[in-house]
């Protein structure tokens, strides 16, 4: 994927460039420090993806985005410090919101999922459209039941997410972060009424701020005590050593 860096911060930049250089795939093909200049840049440079920071002064990365004009359309992933903005991130069709400071994983998980959502646009006008044709295969025994999805707000109303589409899900500050195979979906809520909500869902707990779906893990790493669980987007999600048994049972390592 061609890659677009928008970030005031030059040492932001540099950094995203650094981790760059590891992911496969994808190649930075320019850098702009402001909203006007990456406008700009993705009428010139017309690349598959833009990494694009939401607090830049002047134009910030939010109306970077909404006023985007080009065909096709890169796909957007926010970065950010600040989880309130997620609402609004999503309302702009992003691909992915990634909190500083940025992971390797989360960066990667972030590109893999726009790379996928590239090509489905490329099969259907709206991703959109497809994404619900998706989920009403994957859920449809879950269609008929209120307590088998979250409703997620948004600007506009709120967005059904069946709980069968969700392969992890992460504690972002007050929020988490409800991860599906075509995007992120951010809810305020806390930890241990998720868990309550989750309960024979096939999502288990794996650490205080991690919830994983067993299935969807490809690769279980161990060093020293540590544990990690590698899924198939690449999303790297450390093990608690509370949960080790759990997790062991749940994977039938024990």
């Amino acid at each position: 994927m061609r890659v677009l860096l928008v970030d005031d911060e030059v040492l932001a930049l540099d950094r995203l460039k650094a981790l760059f250089a590891n992911v496969d795939g994808a190649e930075v093909v320019g850098q702009a420090m402001t909203g006007e200049e990456a406008l700009e840049a993705i009428v010139t440079l017309k690349p598959d993806l833009v990494i694009l920071d939401i607090q830049m002064p002047g134009r910030n990365g939010l109306r970077t985005a909404a006023d985007i004009d080009v065909d096709p359309r890169p796909e957007i992933v926010f970065v950010t410090a600040h989880e309130h903005y997620a609402p609004d991130a999503f309302d702009v069709d992003a691909a992915d919101y990634v909190l500083k400071p940025i992971r390797f994983d989360r960066l990667r998980q972030a590109v893999e999922r726009a790379r996928r959502r590239r090509v489905l646009r490329e099969q259907a006008e709206r991703v959109d459209v497809l994404e619900e044709q998706v989920q009403t295969l994957r859920s449809s025994a879950a269609e008929s039941r209120d307590d088998a999805a979250f409703w997620i707000p948004e600007r506009h109303g709120q967005r059904r997410v069946p709980l069968e589409t969700i392969n992890w899900i992460e504690a972002a500050r007050d929020y988490v972060l409800l991860h599906t195979e075509m995007r992120s979906h951010m809810l305020r809520t806390t930890m241990s009424a998720l868990e309550e909500k989750l309960a024979g869902s096939g999502l288990i707990r794996v650490h205080r701020s991690a919830f994983v779906r067993p299935e969807r893990v490809m690769e279980v790493r161990r060093a020293n005590r540590s544990i990690a669980l590698v899924l198939e987007d690449g999303a790297e999600v450390q093990v608690g050593p509370s949960y080790s048994q759990v997790v062991d049972s749940a994977l039938g390592l024990n």
